[in-house]
């Protein structure tokens, strides 16, 4: 796990450096920058040393000195690669490393080098006799990377604070992604907040020539739901088997380091199928498992991690805060994001990773087992959102939706009344604007509110639409599968992940989203994801001779914290002034004496907002190690 950072244009003294140092978190423990004074390509690295301690140092070189790259991530799949590439005469000059099967593999494959890989990366390669970048980001984007394109300079890093280092920057904030923002409480690559720099999309490619200054992108890959026809006689038991074998190997690989490695345990499902997976491959009761709980009972699952932890015998290790004593560590988080980012379960993550990184370096988790096998909540509520859409009427919905409105606030996690009020909000809409606008912190008009213009509901919501159109099969499950998996999983979980993560210097890893597991559950009927209101069928099925049953089949608990409450009693304050121009003032005020008095929960509008605002303003946006 690394982070990378370059230029091709003008040198400019010093900014390479800077752009490195400003990554140091994501690598404490080594750096490098690599000049080709001629060409005018700039290439700097921050190492976090997982494989090859003495032979993976980057930039790295290839023999020749054709080809040099950057790259962070990992490849799972590279000893199966390096056999295949030595096999075709390539000569290695590393034990182990990953870096250099990048060099070798693009050697032999070019532009279809992405498609051999099985792991997260984001790597740019500079090749001197074709005169090109070629940079590729992995097929979900567990790895970020950024990147501005001007006037003949190509500049990039993997985290936006370390791109504002270069001069070419802008520093225009970008109105398009600030709707996103507000209207998704993400910013959904490519967009970007500031106006001209991009994030190169999940799945996606470049090339960049130096001689035209031309830019070219490539999609490689995308999810896309195909079912299988073929059914065997008994699906519970074969497909049970294969996908326990492909989860089984997912895990086997991503334990693969020369530094200590444990595995995330909330106690849901899918971090408890990952600890039960690497538990059948490291002797018993050396397995580090961590969790991190609240006082906060609503808030809490480390009970359900204690139970998993004694049933696979693990050596478990938990810590238990307050809710408020989490919180006194939130502006320090808030300013080292490199973007805003309005989901709150980036605290307890950064928390959850700051505990592991005492002990561990690498960390297995279980992302990607919801989005892929039908885990969320709003799955459940597709059925009934479509018979209340089919039989009533507009004026008794909108009557409903005013009694609703009347309950009085929660601050319970995920309360029923928080799951009542949103769920009617969304049925304002048509069913393709479902999911986003249950999940935004702010409906269309409360958005055109704030930013005190009209609101472009399909300019806002643009990904989501073509994510729901695009299914191949119009199948309310696996239109949501898709929604969750293209947009929410890239543009929220990971970044969360990746952000939360980095800033302790821990490499996660996530084994639901290995190659071959992806392919398994792609081809999965969604009747197998999603059976009579019971999510993740198969998946349970295929667990039940690892885990306890109660493990398996306890209610959805999300890992959260009070924001609610917070902001009620002030613990949080938002200070509308931290806010940038063009957003209403006045709109923020009535949203805060809103939420404080109790008349309405506007916790996801104001943690949004709070959040942007101590991007907007200092201290400095990352800290240096």
């Amino acid at each position: 796990m690394c982070g990378i950072a370059g230029y091709v244009g003008q040198a400019v003294a010093g900014v390479i450096d800077r752009m490195t140092r400003a990554l140091a978190h994501r690598g404490p423990d080594a750096c490098g920058t690599w000049h080709d004074v001629d060409d005018r390509v700039h290439f700097g690295h921050r190492r976090l040393s997982i494989l090859d301690h003495s032979g993976g140092a980057q930039p790295m070189v290839s023999g020749d000195e054709r080809l040099v790259v950057v790259f962070n991530g990992a490849i799972y799949n590279a000893a199966e690669l390096r056999t295949e590439l030595e096999g075709r005469g390539h000569r290695f000059k590393t034990a182990r490393s990953d870096t250099e099967v990048l060099l070798h593999g693009y050697r032999e494959w070019g532009s279809a080098l992405p498609l051999k890989l099985n792991g997260m990366w984001a790597f740019v390669l500079y090749d001197r006799d074709r005169a090109q970048l070629f940079g590729s980001r992995d097929r979900f984007g567990e790895k970020p990377l950024f990147y501005v394109h001007c006037s003949g300079t190509l500049a990039f890093a993997s985290e936006l604070a370390a791109l504002r280092c270069h001069p070419a920057t802008p520093t225009t904030l970008s109105r398009t992604a600030l709707k996103k923002y507000f209207g998704y409480g993400y910013i959904p690559a490519p967009h970007c907040l500031l106006e001209g720099v991009r994030q190169l999309p999940a799945g996606h490619s470049f090339s960049y020539h130096l001689a035209s200054d031309r830019l070219e992108l490539e999609r490689y890959w995308e999810f896309v739901l195909e079912p299988r026809e073929d059914r065997p006689v008994d699906p519970i038991a074969t497909w049970g088997e294969e996908l326990r074998a492909r989860l089984s190997r997912a895990v086997h690989r991503r334990l693969t380091a020369d530094v200590p490695v444990g595995v995330l345990l909330s106690g849901g499902i899918d971090s408890s199928a990952i600890a039960a997976f690497a538990a059948q491959h490291v002797p018993p009761g050396e397995l580090a498992t961590f969790a991190m709980g609240f006082t906060e009972r609503s808030f809490d699952e480390t009970s359900w991690a204690l139970t998993v932890a004694r049933h696979l015998r693990t050596n478990h290790r938990a810590e238990v805060l307050s809710p408020d004593e989490a919180g006194t560590i939130l502006p320090e988080v808030v300013a080292r994001l490199d973007q805003p980012l309005g989901d709150p379960s980036l605290l307890p993550t950064f928390l959850l990773s700051r505990f592991a990184r005492r002990h561990v370096t690498v960390a297995l988790g279980g992302d990607g087992g919801d989005e892929l096998f039908a885990g969320y909540d709003p799955f459940r509520a597709l059925g009934p959102a479509r018979q209340y859409a089919r039989w009533v009427p507009k004026r008794i919905h909108a009557a409903i939706r005013y009694v609703v409105a009347k309950l009085p606030v929660s601050h319970r996690h995920l309360s029923l009344e928080f799951k009542l009020k949103r769920t009617l909000r969304g049925l304002d809409y048509p069913a393709q604007l479902w999911l986003p606008v249950w999940m935004s912190p702010l409906d269309p008009d409360e958005l055109a509110g704030l930013l005190e213009e009209p609101v472009d509901i399909e300019e806002v919501y643009a990904e989501a639409i073509e994510s729901w159109d695009r299914c191949v099969q119009p199948d309310p499950v696996d239109q949501t599968i898709q929604f969750f998996t293209r947009l929410y999983f890239a543009s929220d979980v990971l970044v969360k992940l990746d952000r939360a993560s980095m800033m302790n210097g821990l490499e996660c890893r996530s084994p639901f989203l290995d190659n071959d597991v992806v392919e398994f559950a792609r081809r999965l009927p969604s009747a197998w994801k999603l059976r009579h209101g019971e999510t993740k069928f198969l998946l349970k099925r295929a667990l039940a001779p690892l885990l306890p049953r109660p493990v398996l089949h306890r209610a959805k608990h999300g890992f959260g914290v009070p924001v609610s409450r917070w902001f009620r009693d002030e613990t949080l304050v938002l200070d509308s002034a931290s806010l940038p121009p063009g957003v209403s003032h006045a709109f923020a005020h009535r949203a805060v004496r809103s939420h404080t008095t109790g008349a309405a929960d506007h916790s996801a509008f104001l943690w949004s907002a709070f959040v942007l605002g101590g991007w907007c303003s200092p201290p400095p946006l990352s800290f240096h190690a």
